[in-house]
């Protein structure tokens, strides 16, 4: 069996945690028991807002725990980044939470500086790579995209899924759209890319284009601008197939990355 992957492609209420929670609750409970994976934007509780001081969460905040209490109820396993606080400073925090009660997490690694992100957030050190139900994954998160040696293949980072949670504005909506490709194509891998829709509080428009594509690049589905909810099927069995017939990975150049 494959593993189903459900991306949540909505609006976000603007610095209000807890509607954006009871909205995504609504949307949620009907996928009880019908999926493995759901996807929630990047920033999914406030929108990508540099208030950090006022709506940073501790680390096992009010979130953590609906996510936990999500993920139980729906047996399946949820992420999306929240505004952290942690030991006196500022986290773009991906959040994975299990059925079993597992939490684990990301810090976004790239600040976006052209929205003073880099002010306000302290970037993350490694990425992680997370096996759930036949796959392994690695969740990144929004400008993390445009850096592909970050989300390259390497020793220690091996995965078959890459899952981006965002919110890409939509005047760069082309470049979303390219860049999950590529990224798909050079790692021979599944990507995930959810994003969100409407405007924000700072005036910046998104128009979503949430999208999983396979390994060659090719649209597995594809949201639009509206809000909307799919689930899409990956089967890692017939990757690793593609991956023994054309095992490109082992030509590529060996490399360390600095952190």
């Amino acid at each position: 069996m494959g593993l189903s992957v459900t991306l949540i492609q909505q609006p976000l209420v603007w610095q209000d945690a807890a509607a954006n929670r009871a909205r995504f609750a609504a949307l949620l409970e009907p996928l009880a028991g019908r999926t493995d994976l759901i996807v929630l934007p990047e920033t999914f509780t406030t929108g990508f807002s540099m208030d950090v001081a006022r709506l940073g969460e501790p680390a096992a905040g009010a979130t953590c725990d609906w996510l936990l209490e999500r993920a139980a109820r729906l047996n399946a396993a949820i992420t999306g980044s929240v505004i952290t606080a942690a030991a006196g400073r500022y986290y773009n925090r991906l959040l994975w939470a299990t059925p079993a009660g597992e939490l684990r997490h990301y810090d976004k690694r790239h600040l976006f500086r052209m929205g003073r992100e880099h002010e306000h957030f302290t970037a993350g050190r490694e990425a992680v790579s997370l096996e759930w139900r036949g796959l392994r994954i690695c969740p990144l998160v929004c400008y993390d995209l445009r850096f592909p040696v970050f989300s390259r293949r390497r020793p220690g980072l091996d995965y078959e899924l890459l899952v981006y949670v965002a919110n890409w504005p939509a005047a760069r909506g082309y470049a979303w759209a390219q860049l999950l490709r590529a990224r798909a194509i050079e790692n021979q891998a599944y990507v995930v890319g959810v994003n969100r829709v409407g405007a924000d509080g700072a005036g910046v428009d998104y128009a979503g284009g949430s999208a999983a594509f396979d390994c060659l690049g090719q649209p597995l589905t594809e949201l639009g601008a509206e809000p909307g909810l799919v689930t899409v099927v990956l089967e890692g069995a017939q990757l690793r197939t593609f991956r023994e017939k054309f095992p490109a990975h082992l030509d590529a150049d060996r490399f360390t990355l600095e952190t």
